[in-house]
């Protein structure tokens, strides 16, 4: 079994790579983030022309996330317990989206991007995190042997490798301490990251902005991931990125992360050729 996670900056503009990808990587799991899509919008025939149950939480152009499977699709949960709002008065956002698929609880997560230190959205951005980290602490008390993923795009690159160049990130969000101190207790509360040592870095990234060359110029960050709970933990063989589908027309700025389970290698397929695989 595999588990993917991919922002994909816009379902509708990418529906056509998203399909390509999901014939070649095989993912039975892929958890989707920044569809900027409402429900009525999203292009949820990509995924059920290929066997794929889906479900999706959009609210408007922006943010979005969405859960597709082919190996099951059950007890649906739109947000997380206490996940807060933004804006004034306090508003929902369609950041996460759960369901059970395989017998794994999986997470789609869009965390708020933070903005600057000195905006609102970057005290948000720890509320939200510390929310999640109660939420996921009571799911383990409840259930210490729960097998659950939190895939997503974080916004937070937790190591100073993690981006292309640590001093052009001198007073702007995403290497804060505080940020970088909300990823590590996620990891203390149970859910640890479990591709970073299966894809050592420096230099391994799974996002490039579009602006200045970034992609080719390799100016990356590692903003991306799979959170596994120790349950799942004890089933994870394997991981990779597919930074293939970084190139070429209409790409994501991210690319998408891979969680191998029971002996699956976690590789882009591509990758697995080129191996001999």
């Amino acid at each position: 079994m595999r588990i993917a996670t991919w922002n994909v900056n816009s379902a509708r503009a990418r529906a056509e790579r998203i399909g390509a990808w999901l014939d070649r990587s095989e993912a039975d799991v892929l958890a989707i983030q920044e569809t900027k899509a409402r429900d009525d919008q999203f292009p949820a025939s990509v995924f059920t022309d290929r066997g794929y149950e889906v479900a999706h939480h959009g609210l408007s152009q922006w943010n979005g996330v969405a859960i597709a499977s082919r190996v099951g699709l059950e007890d649906v949960q739109v947000g997380f317990p206490g996940q807060p709002g933004y804006g004034d008065p306090e508003e929902a956002e369609a950041r996460a989206i759960g369901a059970t698929c395989g017998g794994v609880q999986v997470w789609s997560l869009y965390v708020p991007n933070g903005r600057e230190v000195d905006h609102p959205h970057y005290a948000y951005k720890l509320r939200w995190l510390d929310a999640l980290r109660e939420a996921g602490s009571a799911a383990l008390a409840a259930d210490p042997d729960a097998q659950i993923a939190y895939g997503g795009d974080f916004n937070i690159a937790p190591r100073d490798e993690d981006v292309w160049d640590i001093a052009a990130f001198d007073g702007l969000t995403h290497v804060t301490g505080p940020e970088r101190e909300a990823f590590r207790a996620l990891g203390e509360a149970g859910f640890e990251d479990v591709v970073r040592d299966r894809t050592p870095g420096p230099g391994v990234y799974t996002y490039w902005d579009y602006k200045g060359l970034a992609f080719p110029k390799r100016r990356g960050m590692r903003i991306d991931f799979v959170l596994a709970s120790p349950a799942l933990r004890a089933r994870v063989s394997g991981a990779g990125i597919d930074r293939e589908e970084r190139k070429g027309k209409g790409a994501s700025d991210h690319a998408p992360v891979i969680v191998g389970l029971d002996g699956d290698e976690g590789l882009p397929r591509d990758k697995k050729k080129e191996d001999g695989a």
